[in-house]
């Protein structure tokens, strides 16, 4: 049995759709980190390779790294990318709302649909999952969590954009080689 522990990277502070930009994390709430790492396992750390996470990752884990995975980065914008809902809702609303309310195979103009995010970090874990770790703690963004909250709850991508994933959270779900264990969702310390 294999228990991921995916936490969200630290705050960007950003206002905007951000998912492949490379923008630095805000980790200077010390005592959250602190406790993040109380609170996780020993084990091996992978992140995306997005600054912020990678960030996120060495504060807690700086040694015992796994090398950052780019499979694990979040939701690719495309056009959208670093533009505010109401930007991208002013030129095209049908688009962004059919994105957001019905995610599947829509996708922003040269970017990427849910379903291809869900199944690119689907396949990263799954070449985690193979290594027998105990333990696994993954560093990555909203997106890729929520998809494997999707796949553990076996839910629609609509039923997991209702949960909440806050910066610094920890989701852990456990695979048994027969089928997935939901512990806590966007757990806050």
């Amino acid at each position: 049995m294999t228990r991921l522990w995916l936490v969200r990277h630290g705050p960007t502070h950003a206002k905007s759709m951000v998912g492949w930009s490379d923008i630095p994390a805000d980790l200077s709430d010390s005592d959250a980190i602190r406790r993040l790492r109380q609170y996780l396992p020993d084990a091996p750390v992978v992140s995306s390779d997005l600054i912020r996470a990678v960030e996120t990752a060495d504060a807690l884990q700086p040694q015992n790294r796994l090398e950052h995975d780019r499979k694990l980065r979040e939701i690719n914008f495309g056009d959208w990318e670093l533009k505010t809902f109401a930007e991208v809702e002013a030129k095209n609303p049908k688009h962004i709302r059919a994105y957001w309310e019905t995610p599947g195979d829509i996708a922003p103009p040269n970017g990427e649909s849910w379903n291809a995010v869900r199944d690119r970090v689907s396949g990263a874990i799954d070449g985690y999952l193979n290594l027998g770790l105990a333990d696994l703690i993954i560093v990555a963004h909203f997106g890729a969590i929520l998809t494997q909250v999707q796949r553990a709850k076996n839910i629609t991508a609509y039923e997991a954009f209702g949960h909440r994933i806050e910066n610094l959270s920890v989701t852990d779900l456990k695979f048994d080689g027969q089928g997935w264990h939901v512990g806590r969702i966007n757990h806050v310390l």
